[in-house]
């Protein structure tokens, strides 16, 4: 497989960005009518997803984290799939195993989703080590947040990383909170760029909010993993318009904070953008959402008419089949 072209449709990115926002509004509609358990979702960070995923390639590898729903959707799963999923069907990517929190999708390339903090940390020098032990093209992409960059992992994945000069690029999504704790309670040093060039690799960080600075900070930084010039680390400065999970109160910060995040949010901008350039019409952009809106109902249904396990069944894949290990 080839790399991500350099010309990306900007209508491409602007559709998967209203197509994730649809998923997750669908999933805490759900959620709130007790259909849908509770996860983790990333409205307002749209473009670090799809910004970042359109620079891959399809041999890329992906490890993310517990709001990789965008990831997952701009990779180009199926929101009907994703959603059975997340709601224990049978029907989705991992048989309704995984949830939303552990999901793999090994067609995508998607290696892992971890709800454990900075875990997908720990496991990226070793994917990436094996990559390079079996000749594969195809880099590694570690998706993770600000929280995680406040573990040990962060560190010893870096640190090992650079001493072998892994083909890892570090995408750091930093929405200023781990969980109810801001940044500047948690890091005594906030610029984690400064962290991370502390381990002799390069290292970047632009507006997460800005699609186009996205994808063109990790179209750069992709070619410099991918020349064999070993990691390479970029924070994205994003914010999350929701609540950490369906279960926080949010006590910690202010909704004026939220409504002014909201005023430079990615599809909003985007959108603005596009219609400047004259490469979008009003029209165009409600005919977009539309569709976006309609497939996510259809991916609804589609996991709401899902099977679920059957009964003898769940012990599959738990215990090896006598004789299989010999």
């Amino acid at each position: 497989m080839t790399p991500a072209q350099h010309e990306i449709d900007p209508r491409r990115l602007l559709e998967q960005m209203l197509l994730i926002r649809a998923y997750e509004e669908a999933i805490v509609a759900g959620n709130t009518a007790g259909k849908v358990p509770g996860t983790c979702t990333s409205v307002g960070q749209e473009a670090a997803a799809v910004g970042v995923v359109n620079a891959l390639a399809g041999d890329d590898l992906i490890l993310t984290n517990h709001r990789s729903a965008g990831h997952l959707l701009a990779r180009g799963a199926d929101p009907g799939r994703l959603l059975a999923e997340v709601m224990g069907r049978s029907d989705g990517y991992c048989g309704g195993r995984s949830g939303s929190l552990h999901i793999s999708v090994r067609e995508l390339g998607v290696v892992l989703t971890s709800t454990i903090v900075g875990a997908e940390l720990s496991l990226a020098p070793g994917v990436a080590l094996s990559q390079t032990m079996l000749g594969r093209p195809g880099i590694v992409v570690c998706f993770f947040g600000d929280g995680a960059a406040c573990e040990g992992s962060f560190h010893e994945s870096l640190n090992l990383a650079a001493l072998w000069q892994l083909p890892v690029l570090f995408c750091c999504e930093n929405n200023l909170f781990g969980m109810g704790t801001s940044i500047e309670r948690a890091e005594s040093q906030t610029d984690l760029r400064a962290k991370a060039a502390s381990y002799a690799m390069p290292a970047f960080s632009c507006d997460g909010m800005d699609i186009v600075a996205v994808h063109e900070t990790t179209r750069k930084a992709v070619a410099q993993v991918r020349s064999g010039e070993g990691p390479v680390f970029v924070e994205y400065r994003t914010y999350r318009f929701r609540a950490h999970s369906m279960f926080d109160a949010e006590l910690y910060r202010e909704k004026a904070e939220v409504e002014e995040w909201k005023e430079i949010g990615p599809i909003h901008t985007f959108t603005a953008r596009l219609k400047a350039a004259k490469k979008l019409s009003e029209k165009e952009f409600l005919a977009l959402d539309a569709t976006a809106l309609k497939e996510v109902e259809a991916s609804v249904a589609f996991a709401e008419a899902g099977t679920w396990e059957p009964v003898e069944d769940l012990l599959k894949d738990v215990h090896t089949p006598v004789g299989a290990a010999s």
